[in-house]
């Protein structure tokens, strides 16, 4: 298909900057029906059944910019994936004026040395590794928040909460399972079913555009996930029970989907466009998506182009607020 296909323009004034207060206030665009109802996260629990079955990502996201000097250059470099103990792969900003070789000092004695480089994408080596190295990138570290939410340098200290899923767990993601966002402990303490969790490291390629134009020639980002064979144990039962298997988010869908509901852990690439054969996932409450991007083309696999296409305009008109500290709506599948 044409990535053309996938676009659409949008009111840059509803990228939200910030979420809302309370978190579940937030608005929930419903489109399980034949026309869209306007509710609110607070009323999500209202629509789930007790035979059915939400799956949540753990991932916890690291503060993952880091700001540095290579001799009197001011450096930032964002981490996107951990290569091994003590080597992450990175974007580095102000790309041109690093070469391969080079060091970056960061603070408290951690150093990084450039040992690849592909435009603005690094390899850096660093000085400490494993549990050292986490601890030195969560002291200094900023939120690496997607480029539509503005910050100054070094980021808003408030981020470090804001943009972390209460079912955060486990440490190793560059971004934010943002439709986890808005669960507040009322809206969790309602729900009349199970939660069960899968690992998804969502990585920058979450953000990254789509360059080519047509969909076969994308090749997609790598990210590690996990599918516990508690939570397998648990999809089986629920359609066993007849009940809705339900992913909070784009990233628990694509782990559900990758093992197709079976124990499993590796790298998932899986890119879902329309055409797409869902194995597991019923259901899902997702935020709003950028235009021609895969997770818009996820979404419109799931509930139809034309049906989203049209959510979204409508939603546009309705202003409801996009992306990572937005809204959401409520997807069921084709």
């Amino acid at each position: 298909m044409k990535v053309s296909d996938f676009n659409f323009s949008l009111d840059e004034t509803l990228i939200a900057q910030r979420p809302v207060e309370p978190r579940d206030s937030a608005r929930l665009l419903d489109l399980s029906g034949a026309s869209e109802v306007h509710r609110t996260v607070r009323d999500f629990p209202g629509i789930i059944s007790s035979s059915d079955l939400i799956v949540v990502n753990n991932t916890k996201v690291l503060p993952a910019r880091l700001f540095g000097y290579r001799d009197a250059v001011a450096i930032e470099a964002t981490l996107m994936r951990q290569l091994t103990m003590s080597r992450w792969s990175a974007l580095a900003k102000p790309g041109k004026r690093i070469k391969v070789d080079q060091s970056i000092r960061f603070d408290n004695g951690l150093t990084a040395q450039v040992l690849n480089k592909d435009g603005p994408e690094v390899i850096l080596q660093f000085n400490y590794e494993g549990a050292d190295l986490l601890s030195a990138i969560r002291a200094q570290g900023a939120m690496p928040l997607p480029p539509y939410i503005k910050r100054e340098r070094g980021g808003d200290v408030s981020d470090h909460d804001l943009y972390q899923s209460p079912f955060a767990r486990h440490e190793g993601a560059v971004a934010a399972p943002t439709a986890s966002l808005h669960f507040t402990n009322e809206v969790r303490s309602a729900l009349p079913c199970p939660i069960v969790e899968v690992t998804l490291h969502v990585g920058l390629g979450t953000f990254a555009g789509v360059k080519v134009e047509d969909t076969d020639d994308h090749v997609m980002h790598v990210e590690w996930g996990e599918l516990p064979a508690q939570t397998a144990e648990a999809i089986k039962a629920c359609k066993d029970r007849g009940g809705r298997v339900i992913a909070i988010g784009t990233t628990a869908l694509r782990v559900l989907e990758a093992f197709r509901g079976k124990a499993g852990a590796g790298d998932i690439d899986l890119f879902i466009t329309p055409g797409f054969k869902f194995q597991v996932v019923d259901c899902m409450l997702t935020n709003f998506h950028l235009p021609a991007s895969t997770l818009f083309m996820l979404v419109c696999a799931f509930s139809g182009i034309d049906r989203m296409q049209d959510a979204y305009a409508k939603a546009q008109a309705e202003r409801y607020r996009f992306f990572s500290y937005g809204d959401a709506c409520w997807l069921t599948r084709l």
